[in-house]
């Protein structure tokens, strides 16, 4: 899966496994598989928001697409908040904070909650840094338009991969090389309001609600893949995203992913030295081979 395809998955990303399938690249602990939460996959393999997200294993169960008989139903005031969000989004520079949850089913099928806090620096076209605290412990992605680097502050564990082109590009060449995944990708492809609303069967505004002191539309999206998405924009012309909920209706207990942003700053000024991988004293390089390549062959 690609995060700048043109479905859901690319806004949001989202593989999901009811068990922590798949094995450690070469030289990586044990703990590789539970480690790749948020950035890179997650414990049961879920990740979100492909289209805004986003949105590591397994493909997602999708609907059949044939084409739909009628026009989607997009209501004006969807159409006009995903398309200023879209322009919002742009800004050359940004830094973002995020809290997530990620709802799916364990081995027993119990529903398990997976939780995270992120940061993420960007600047366009080819640099981002993200940095991710949770329950299954630390992990940092760095993109410098050069090279993409993954590490693991709490084993000390890097790996360097090349890497090119813009954001979205390279995040593909992390997910196609190692198996990991950026959940939140597709905010960041060239045309986010584009790609969230390719595959909407129907869009509208639920109303209105206060998101931390801030009166924001809450948008309803109902998408051909099988996902039910929802999204709360300030009212306002930047219509910047403050929240966002995803149901996998087709999936085994319709896993689901929240965000609830933080801060979304597009006035940040990132110096150079936030994108570029320095590592700390004592931290292993682990050298990818084919061998790390993943088992399960991709759809997409």
């Amino acid at each position: 899966m690609k995060v700048c395809n043109g479905s859901d998955e690319a806004f949001l990303k989202t593989r999901t496994s009811a068990r922590h399938a798949g094995s450690a690249p070469t030289g990586l602990s044990p703990r590789w598989p539970a480690l790749k939460t948020m950035i890179f996959g997650n414990a049961s393999r879920a990740a979100a928001f492909g289209v805004f997200v986003g949105f590591a294993a397994l493909p997602i169960a999708r609907a059949a697409e044939p084409a739909p008989p009628f026009k989607p139903a997009i209501s004006d005031e969807a159409a006009t908040a995903v398309s200023q969000m879209g322009k919002t989004l742009l800004a050359k520079e940004q830094s973002i904070t995020a809290r997530t949850i990620r709802v799916y089913l364990g081995e027993s099928g119990q529903p398990l909650h997976v939780f995270h806090t992120m940061k993420i620096v960007v600047r366009r076209p080819n640099r981002i840094a993200v940095e991710v605290a949770g329950d299954d412990g630390k992990h940092n992605l760095f993109y410098n338009g050069k090279a993409a680097s993954i590490f693991f502050p709490d084993s000390k564990e890097y790996a360097v991969i090349a890497a090119s082109g813009d954001i979205p590009s390279a995040l593909n060449e992390v997910v196609d090389k190692i198996n990991v995944d950026f959940p939140l990708g597709g905010f960041f492809v060239d045309s986010p309001d584009k790609l969230l609303l390719s595959d909407a069967i129907s869009a509208w505004q639920v109303g209105t609600a206060n998101v931390d002191g801030v009166e924001c539309r809450h948008l309803f999206f109902h998408q051909k893949s099988g996902i039910d998405l929802e999204l709360w924009v300030e009212k306002n012309s930047a219509a910047t995203p403050r929240r966002l909920a995803v149901t996998y209706r087709l999936l085994p207990g319709q896993p689901s992913f929240i965000a609830e942003f933080t801060s979304w700053n597009t006035k940040a000024r990132p110096s150079e030295s936030e994108f570029a991988f320095q590592p700390p004293a004592g931290a292993k390089k682990i050298e990818l081979t084919a061998a790390t390549a993943p088992a399960t062959k991709r759809t997409q």
